[in-house]
């Protein structure tokens, strides 16, 4: 008896400039089964999700849904076909409510009005059922990225489809939210819902994956049964070696203050109250500090205030000694700040600049790099050529690559290789990891201790609890805008840490 394949996608080849995305791949969705699509950044998982979604026309290959050959052209052909996707970078416009993102393009109309109270109906209807809460009127501007993705998942409900993608899913998401997440998918499972799911978590596709197709480098590794697999495996098949799980570090040995930051306190952008009351630490040469919290609980404006992006109404921050609290952005960096962001796209890249611009963005006006207000551009291109060989950014035209066109995962190695290489006296590192496979993870976390041991002072923010246990030499726990515990990584438990990130305990002043 044939196999009962809901989708297939049949030697699919998509080539972009100087870069062979897809190169003769087959993947086969069954009906209702969740099928994991498993590659490192820039392996060709989103390109060909994309191609699936009538975003991309593949130079060859055939796509058949339940038997017959179908051409999708655009995204509104994927959806009459019953498939949906939800993006890793996501497609909200973020002036517009909830409700309105969800029904825009199948809207209903009257004598040219909008129809919204049977929509609304619908919408809350679908967020009952699957435990998809949100506020339908609220801004998307307003809300959190968690709750973003709910949005993002209700409009491929909203149109009834059948066949979901999720592309990099939990990339943003707290580990309360991701758990939710696989509950949601399984659900749809359940109901028949046919599902691919692109993902470098490794756990995540033991947790809830029947099966997973592994691409290399645009190439058809293979697929396998998740029951009979092992994490390492999957790992080798994807990297095509063995990858470190756990990262080596040596004794700390801190020295003098680097950061001082003393009664902080940051206004919120989105309510009325502090989002930030009042915190104060210190990070040391040669130590790694995380700011351990679920997401929505200070730690972004608290980054905003340290790194100048947003004014701080309280307290005093000193970087070397030097009173950086009113400091430009330019001049903090001077000082020796580095900065990786939460959000590459918004604050970390120029995407429409060349991956070579984005590269000296931090140091063009040296005279290594200018002349009389003139860019030299071959010792831009000199010094980016080094810093993507170092780094391994991948990229089709190499410095000229413009920024918006590469992977997620390259995107975040360039801001790294940008920031690490200004040799700074402290590295804010923002979610260093988030979207990136294990490979890029391993590096990165190479990277961030070779820092730490080289004497610099490192603080990591991270949603990640095994990147915190792993790379922190102290966790600090942030909820509701102050600093509720802080803790010895060797010591305590993701348990603990759990308990105090969720508001549920609250430690003593002078207790450690």
């Amino acid at each position: 008896m044939a196999e009962d394949f809901v989708i297939e996608m049949l030697n699919i080849t998509k080539e972009f400039p100087g870069i062979k995305a897809n190169d003769d791949i087959t993947l086969q969705l069954r009906r209702g089964e969740i099928h994991a699509l498993l590659g490192e950044n820039g392996a060709g998982k989103s390109t060909l999700m994309s191609v699936l979604f009538g975003l991309y026309q593949p130079e060859k290959g055939v796509i058949k849904k339940d038997g017959k050959e179908v051409r999708i052209k655009d995204p509104n052909d994927a959806n009459r076909l019953g498939i949906g996707m939800v993006h890793q970078h996501f497609k909200l416009v973020e002036c517009f409510s909830v409700l309105d993102n969800i029904i825009l393009g199948v809207e209903d109309t009257r004598m040219g009005f909008l129809q919204k109270d049977a929509a609304r109906k619908k919408v809350m209807a679908l967020s009952e059922k699957y435990g998809l809460r949100v506020d339908p009127d609220a801004l998307v501007e307003d809300i959190s990225v968690g709750m973003q993705q709910r949005v993002e998942i209700l409009k491929m409900l909203y149109r009834d489809n059948e066949i979901l993608i999720f592309d990099e899913p939990t990339a943003v998401l707290t580990p309360q939210e991701i758990d939710e997440l696989m509950e949601i998918m399984r659900g749809f499972k359940a109901e028949g819902k046919s599902i691919l799911f692109i993902t470098h978590k490794l756990n995540e596709i033991m947790a809830v994956a029947d099966r997973c197709t592994v691409l290399r480098k645009g190439r058809y590794m293979g697929t396998v049964e998740i029951a009979s697999t092992t994490k390492e495996e999957l790992s080798r098949m994807m990297v095509g070696r063995d990858v470190e799980f756990a990262v080596e570090k040596k004794l700390m040995e801190p020295g003098e203050n680097i950061l001082e930051v003393r009664d902080l306190v940051v206004p919120s952008r989105v309510h009325k109250n502090n989002a930030v009351k009042g915190v104060s630490f210190d990070v040391r040469a040669g130590e790694i500090v995380c700011i351990a919290g679920i997401e929505g609980n200070g730690q972004s404006e608290l980054v905003f205030g340290i790194t100048g992006l947003e004014k701080v109404t309280g307290g005093s921050i000193r970087l070397c000694g030097q009173d950086i609290t009113a400091a430009p952005i330019r001049d903090r960096s001077k000082a020796g700040m580095s900065h990786i962001p939460e959000d590459r796209h918004k604050h970390g890249l120029i995407l429409d600049y060349t991956l070579g611009e984005n590269l000296v963005l931090q140091c063009y006006w040296q005279p290594q790099f200018q002349n009389h207000g003139f860019i030299r551009a071959g010792e831009v291109r000199k010094y980016a050529d080094r810093l993507i060989q170092q780094y391994d950014v991948r990229s089709g035209q190499g410095a000229d690559t413009i920024a918006r066109s590469m992977s997620g995962g390259n995107q975040q190695k360039a801001i790294i290789a940008r920031e690490i290489d200004k040799d700074p006296q402290l590295l804010v590192a923002v979610q260093p990891t988030r979207g990136l496979d294990v490979g890029a993870i391993e590096y990165i976390h190479k990277q961030l201790v070779a820092e730490r041991d080289a004497g610099r002072a490192v603080l990591l923010v991270s949603l990640e609890l095994d990147e915190v246990m792993n790379l922190s030499d102290r966790i600090l726990v942030i909820y509701e805008g102050e600093i509720v515990g802080e803790f010895d990584p060797k010591t305590t438990t993701v348990q603990e840490l759990g308990l105090y990130m969720a508001g549920g305990k609250k430690q003593k002043e002078g207790q450690a």
